[in-house]
């Protein structure tokens, strides 16, 4: 059966199972498999589970209920919900997509990136397990020679990184073809929205479970996987009295559940109005703190046995746990490197990057849905497109944009938009919310929403922590990661083979004009919030003859979700 439509004509979710493996995919990302084992061997090991659990209970979970109630209640993406809660906040819904936007750009590029390492692993040897041959075939390539293979295959190779920011490289034709596969790709799962992407998450969702399992299973039976996952485990309390290592995990539990893109409203607007979403809120927290936890110790497993290849002890070897484990690092570096000295490595190597294949592309379910449905509430297409021609411009639009990423310099534009289009404007979206319900919509009125929805009043954790717990992290949050982004210096990692002391990395200032990058990508979707607001503001004092436009605004939407929930009403009953 396809999927159903009812109220309005908005779609719903074919079942229960294909909803929650929808979310479980949007959530569980690349950040779980390469960004967390990170965070945790940086802050003492087993120690920095103490605050991410602490701060998933009091932050991560209550904000993601949030989201699925009033997605939910008001049967709307991102951009529709807030202009209903309050005309003045939809500038919430509108930073959610440029947020939305400006991920997929790059988070996409990585999906690139995996392919082209699953199609090279279809070789024997690996092409990164060994150094090339030179233009003169007199021996091997001087800059492999003084690196490694490894990283040899992933910078030149790869990404044939320039050797700074602002020399762009030249656009590598290689990469272009597998961003335009990816696009491809996404572009046919989200040709109709969820009516194909909720058939794809039965395979995006779970493989990368399967495959998980699989390396676990493996990795245990490796010398030195034990010594990896004790490395990783280890507590360092200390850890705890350093405010980072609180920062980093509140952080860590906001990217993880993908909260403020947007793309959790639109989805929980796909479900009945009287679907559990409290429930669904505490099932999907566990899943990914497990998650986390599970692929850090996969990952962990192999990085034991890596370092014991080289050392023989693992202990002795702390330094190459050390570095090169976050991010693209962690990937395309160390486990590429690992998985080279596996028997059967071309097998190993094909299922990580399906793997990563599959985490990769159904979180960017969620970042196109957050992208698409607000587009489509803004009334930006005309409205007689169909939604494959909506969905066509906007992956064509986001793939031409995306070419920035695979010219020389792409992996340092890459590393720039991560670390600052997806961190101050989520925290604001995010904290905008909370006081959006909490204090705007008010309370109370979203206390008898609950009621109607799930049959009972929210009970104390959720009151606490919406009113007052939730929020007061957000804002430590966002003041102690503003102040310091504000006083440190800002420099980025380059890969330059004529420096001194390569191969090592070496850290490079930004140019002086790159600080206007960084204000548009993170101030332009955190000033959207407050600016969307002064604008209206500006318009009603300036067309003071129709005062009563807004209020007849909101009674109008209000209007519609009565009459939807009533439908709604009828419909179950008719079922049943």
């Amino acid at each position: 059966m396809g999927t159903q439509r009812h109220a309005g004509d908005r779609p719903k979710w074919d079942n229960k199972a294909q909803y929650m493996l929808t979310c479980v995919g949007f959530c569980v990302g690349l950040g779980n498999v390469w960004r967390f084992p990170y965070l945790c061997q940086s802050h003492g090991g087993g120690a920095f589970m103490i605050p991410f659990l602490i701060l998933l209970v009091f932050e991560g979970i209550p904000l993601l209920h949030l989201e699925f109630a009033i997605g939910q209640r008001l049967r709307k993406g991102s951009v529709g919900v807030w202009r209903t809660i309050n005309p003045y906040m939809l500038g919430v819904g509108i930073a959610s997509m440029c947020v939305s936007f400006l991920v997929s750009l790059y988070y996409n590029t990585i999906i690139a990136w995996v392919m082209w390492y699953f199609f090279n692993s279809f070789q024997e040897p690996l092409p990164w397990s060994q150094c090339p041959i030179n233009a003169n075939r007199t021996g091997l390539v001087s800059e492999c020679e003084r690196s490694s293979p490894v990283d040899y295959f992933w910078y030149r190779e790869t990404l044939n990184t320039s050797a700074a920011i602002d020399e762009t490289g030249g656009l590598q034709w290689w990469m272009i073809l597998c961003l335009i596969s990816a696009w491809g790709v996404l572009y046919v799962c989200c040709i109709r929205g969820i009516e194909t992407t909720g058939k794809a998450v039965y395979v995006t969702s779970t493989l990368p479970y399967v495959v998980l399992t699989i390396f676990l299973i493996r990795g245990l039976t490796l010398k030195g996987s034990v010594d990896g996952i004790k490395f990783l485990f280890t507590p360092d309390l200390n850890e705890l009295a350093n405010p980072s290592t609180w920062l980093d995990a509140g952080a860590q539990v906001f990217y993880s559940f993908s909260l403020a893109f947007g793309g959790l409203i639109s989805f929980s607007s796909y479900n009945s109005v009287h679907n559990n979403c409290e429930q669904d809120a505490v099932i999907i927290s566990i899943i990914n703190a497990f998650t986390s936890i599970y692929a850090a110790t996969v990952i962990y497993s192999i990085i034991g046995f890596r370092a014991t290849e080289r050392f023989d002890d693992c202990l002795s070897g702390n330094f190459t746990l050390s570095q090169g484990v976050e991010g693209t690092g962690l990937a395309f570096i160390v486990f590429t490197e690992a998985i080279t000295k596996m028997p059967l490595s071309p097998l190993w190597s094909v299922l990580f990057f399906i793997m990563l294949f599959c985490l990769g592309l159904s979180s960017m379910f969620g970042n196109i849905e957050g992208v698409l449905v607000p587009l489509q509430d803004l009334k930006v297409f005309p409205k007689s497109w169909p939604k494959e021609v909506i969905s066509g411009v906007t992956c064509l639009v986001c793939c031409l944009v995306g070419l920035i990423f695979v010219q020389g310099s792409g992996n340092y534009w890459l590393a720039l938009f991560d670390s600052f289009a997806g961190s101050i404007p989520l925290l604001v979206i995010a904290f905008s919310e909370m006081i959006g319900v909490v204090y705007v919509y008010g309370i109370d009125r979203f206390n008898e929403d609950m009621i109607f929805m799930i049959g009972h009043k929210p009970n104390i954790f959720w009151q606490a922590t919406w009113r007052v717990i939730s929020p007061l992290i957000m804002l430590a949050i966002f003041i102690f990661y503003f102040s310091t982004i504000v006083t440190k210096e800002i420099f980025y990692i380059a890969w330059d083979p004529e420096s001194e002391n390569f191969p090592t990395l070496e850290k490079k200032p930004y140019p002086s004009w790159i600080y206007v990058i960084i204000f548009l990508l993170a101030g332009i979707p955190s000033l959207s919030v407050p600016g969307t607001a002064v604008f209206r503001a500006i318009r009603e004092y300036c067309c003071k003859k129709h005062p009563s436009a807004p209020v007849q605004e909101i009674d109008s939407v209000s209007y519609k979700v009565h009459i939807q929930d009533e439908e709604l009403k009828s419909q179950k009953v008719t079922e049943i």
